[in-house]
This record gives C-alpha cells, structure tokens and sequence, in this order.
C-alpha cells in the first residue's frame, strides 16, 4: 500500500489542494482501503469515524479482514451489513444496550464471516508487539481456555523465567500488523499532529498499523506538540498518513467531550436490521449525521 503522510511527518507530503491547509478530500483519504486489506479499528467509545464508513462502504472494498482494539459495535456491523468484510479479530461485537449487532449475529451464524475469537488483553498484546517492534507478546491469561482451539496463529511457549514450577507455560501472542487503521478525533494542527486526549488504543492503531488515516472535526493553524499541557495527548504526524476534516464524523456515537453518543439511533440501528431492513438501518445513521450537521 502507499502511504501519503501529512506535513512534517516526512516524504510522501499531501498537497493542500482546495481543503484545509495539512488536510485531504475525504474520497482521496479512503482510497489507501482496498479490497482484502487489514483494518483495524478503535471501539464505539473511543472516537469511530462513521462518516467515513459510510462513505467508504459506497466504494464497497470487498474480503477485508478487521481487526478491532479491542471490541466493535456499529462500525463492525455497518462494513458487514454491506458485505465489505469477510473476516473479524475481535473482543466482541455489540450494540450495548440496543443489544446485538445484527449483521455480524447473522453472518456469524451463517458461516459467511469467519470469526477469529481473541480477548482484550490479547489484542492489546498483539498491537503492543507490533508498536516494538517485536515478533510476538508473551500473555499469561488465555492458558486453559477454549479459544485456544481455535487461534491455531497462537503458541504456548516455555517460559524462558518461570517463578515457579507452575509457570513454566506462557503463550505467544504475534505480533498485529494492519494494512490500515481508520478512526476520528478532535482536531488536528497544520502540522498533521492529531489530539487523542485520553484515548490511548488510538495511539496503538497508529503505532502498529503501515498506514493510519484519521478524520477530525476541525484542524487549527498551532502545533499542538507545542505546548507542554497538550502534547502528551498528541499523536505525533510521524505515524498519521492522512487527515480529512468532517464535523460530526463519529455521529451517532459520541466524541470525548464535545457530544455524547445517541442511543436511540444506535437502537433504530438495531431494530431495523434485526428485521431485515437494511434501507432503514442505514437511513437511521445518515438521519443522525444529517439532523446534526443541520442543527
């Protein structure tokens, strides 16, 4: 895949163009997800860009592999309702308290996805190998569960510093190297730097995927590494292939301080597509994004 990293982070700079200075056009950004790549992507609370999955879904990349970090919920769900996605690493996909996510349920069920069951301390594992740059991440607690049946990808090794004669197992978790990373956040600087506050898997999408791409709400003229009390929630546009600005991008869920998910769009989500209904499953998170962009 090419990368075209952003000002300042290094060959490959973006030209400007019509759009915010340091920023790409939306349909330019999505162009690195091709059909059968590895996406990863951040849970429903930790900053989705579903403006842009909408978007990418009407290109219809077909076979993707996701990857999620640890868990997904609409996103997931949307990308299979639309048959872009032939496969999902994952915690779990779920809606909360709308309940299951309908798409990935069905397909699941089927046969037409295959799912690859991980664990949270596992994902994280397999993103932090591939932040050091390292072949795999020793993990303690899968070791006499069922999902090692089916993660043949996973090795029980002996532990080369056991601290008893009971530890003398560890597993192997390799390290996880997407293709893509796809996510939304606050704001970006002219610079490429991208603001992710709190949301620290953020930085480990970027960190171990070969091509990251972020939507944000607005980008400002400053450099946000510049001042001490905000640099330490930047990621740096060493690792940010592309920025596209679209306000409201992770509608209907919500976005650190600046607006609170919408269940109810979630739930319409839910009950649209349980039933088949995918037209008004859609229509329910365009109506979201729309009454937001127009309030």
């Amino acid at each position: 895949m090419t990368e075209s990293r952003m000002p300042g982070a290094g060959p490959g700079t973006v030209s400007p163009g019509t759009v915010p200075l340091g920023t790409v056009p939306l349909d330019n950004l999505l162009g690195s997800i091709v059909p059968g790549c590895k996406l990863a992507l951040p849970p429903d609370y930790g900053g989705v860009a579903v403006a842009a999955t909408l978007a990418l879904i009407e290109r219809h990349p077909e076979d993707l592999h996701l990857i999620c970090l640890p868990s997904s919920g609409l996103q997931a769900d949307m990308l299979i309702a639309a048959g872009c996605v032939a496969r999902i690493e994952t915690a779990a996909v779920t809606l909360g308290e709308a309940g299951l996510a309908p798409a990935f349920t069905q397909a699941a069920k089927t046969g037409r996805l295959q799912v690859l069951d991980a664990t949270c301390p596992a994902l994280h594992a397999g993103f932090q190998a591939a932040e050091k740059g390292v072949p795999f991440m020793p993990l303690r607690g899968v070791i006499g569960s069922d999902i090692l049946r089916n993660r043949r990808d996973w090795k029980v090794i002996e532990n080369p510093f056991p601290e008893s004669t009971e530890d003398r197992r560890i597993l192997a978790v390799p390290a996880i190297r997407p293709d893509v990373a796809l996510f939304h956040a606050p704001r970006a600087d002219r610079f490429g730097n991208v603001w992710i506050g709190r949301r620290r898997e953020l930085a480990s999408l970027a960190h171990a995927a070969r091509t990251t791409l972020v939507t944000v709400e607005e980008t400002i003229e400053g450099d946000l590494l510049a001042d001490e009390a905000s640099a330490a929630g930047v990621l740096p546009a060493l690792y940010v292939s592309a920025v596209a600005v679209l306000p409201g991008g992770a509608r209907p869920l919500g976005l650190q301080d600046l607006y609170d998910p919408e269940p109810e769009a979630v739930a319409a989500w839910a009950q649209a597509g349980g039933a088949g209904n995918w037209d008004g499953a859609f229509a329910a998170v365009r109506r979201a994004i729309g009454e937001a962009s127009a309030a």
